[in-house]
């Protein structure tokens, strides 16, 4: 086998050799890094010979602002600038299939950018704005505003039945509406004593409340998750385990054919976005958006949930399932249904009733609710401002040997050009 590459056709060699350099010739090309300033910014200008794939991130102690530029190479004869402004420095090196620029800073900035076509010769520039704080625009938040006042996120708790409909009774009296209730004043207190969380009850006693109005309240308080707790019925009484239940297919698609359809519903709010004075194909584009976005949302909480009550108990499968629940069909505020037993079960029956268990119920959700806010965190919130302090103490950490390197660490390593 040694010497059969020598023996390949002088075809075969030459087609290897041509797609060689074709793949050198289509890597796109750095091919120069200005700074400028302005009374409301410094603007950094990376001009490249195609459309670039980019990312771009922040990074604290020290501050640095790092660009990724997949499928680039410096130009030949490559230098960048020196430092202006709030950047002290410019460090450039090979980054995967890329190439990677930081830039050093001495204050946290405020990112900006876009891309544009320069002209006839194909090549784009790369802008990106730098704002600190103090000039930063309205729109931008600065770390600094955040950590005065970051929101909290807000969790509507729905205390399933209740009034004149008491939900399932279970083979001793047990009412529904009751159980979900105490489970529902207890999630809300335990959510209530949480750092950067706060709890919306649908109802907080014994009243009805219709079930469309139901996921309304929940997006009147602009909440970021909608539980629903319910105890589950089954004509056997053996069936047993808590469950978890988010929208399916096709209850989002028939909640998209009443809102679309109902005027009111499209002056509304869906994800931000009015579709009183969109066309329908528009609006149905917009509402199709808000919707995967939501029931994404809604399976990974959902998932989470099931997890964390899995720990405490049995659950009735070992998957979230889902079902065309009306209460679940808000198309922008992800929402959850859980069964948190069968009521029909003698013996779940018993243990629903015991504040111990209905506390060990609210226990668990909670921790599922929270362990997916840490793990994806809305902006502006306590969460998303703790993820921002904890990146930026790891990137200011030595990296123990043997580690991994992340981002953050290359970034902090990229040698100057």
């Amino acid at each position: 086998m040694r010497g059969h590459a020598l023996n390949w056709p002088k075809q075969i060699l030459l087609a290897i050799a041509l797609a060689w350099l074709a793949g050198s010739a289509l890597a796109g090309e750095i091919r120069g890094l200005r700074l400028s300033e302005s009374a409301q910014h410094l603007r950094a200008t990376i001009t490249l010979s195609a459309a670039p794939d980019y990312k771009l991130f922040a990074i604290g102690n020290p501050d640095r602002l790092v660009v990724d530029l997949d499928g680039m190479q410096l130009k030949p004869g490559f230098s960048a600038p020196g430092g202006s402004g709030a950047v002290t420095g410019i460090r450039t090196g090979r980054h995967g299939t890329g190439v990677r620029v930081v830039f050093d800073l001495d204050r946290v900035v405020q990112p900006k950018s876009f891309v544009r076509a320069r002209g006839r010769d194909g090549s784009y520039d790369l802008i990106v704005d730098l704002y600190v704080d103090a000039d930063a625009p309205a729109v931008v938040k600065s770390v600094a505003a955040l950590a005065a006042k970051p929101r909290d996120v807000v969790i509507a708790i729905d205390a399933g039945h209740g009034g004149v409909d008491p939900g399932a009774t279970g083979p001793h009296g047990t009412r529904e509406k009751n159980i979900t209730l105490a489970v529902a004043r207890d999630l809300a207190r335990l959510v209530d004593k949480q750092s950067g969380m706060r709890a919306v009850l649908t109802r907080a006693d014994d009243t009805f409340i219709p079930l469309q109005q139901r996921f309304q309240i929940a997006r009147k308080a602009k909440a970021d998750l909608f539980v629903s707790i319910h105890a589950d019925a089954y004509a056997s009484g053996d069936a047993s385990g808590s469950s978890v239940w988010i929208l399916s297919p096709r209850g989002a698609s028939s909640e998209a054919a009443r809102w679309l359809a109902d005027r009111e519903n499209r002056a509304d709010l869906v994800g931000g976005v009015s579709l009183d004075n969109k066309d329908n194909t528009l609006a149905a584009v917009l509402l199709d958006l808000s919707q995967g976005a939501t029931l994404q949302a809604s399976s990974a909480v959902a998932v989470r949930v099931l997890q964390s009550l899995a720990t405490i108990g049995p659950t009735h499968r070992g998957y979230v399932e889902k079902a065309n629940f009306v209460v679940l069909r808000s198309p922008d505020v992800p929402s959850i249904l859980v069964e948190t037993a069968f009521i029909t079960n003698p013996d779940e029956e018993k243990r629903l009733r015991t504040p111990k268990q209905q506390h060990k119920l609210a226990g668990a959700i909670l921790n599922g609710v929270r362990d997916y806010f840490q793990s994806t965190p809305p902006p502006g919130t306590w969460f998303a401002l703790r993820a921002h302090k904890e990146k930026a103490r790891l990137a200011g950490d030595s990296v123990a040997a043997g580690e991994a390197l992340s981002d953050e660490t290359l970034a902090a390593r990229v040698p100057r050009s």
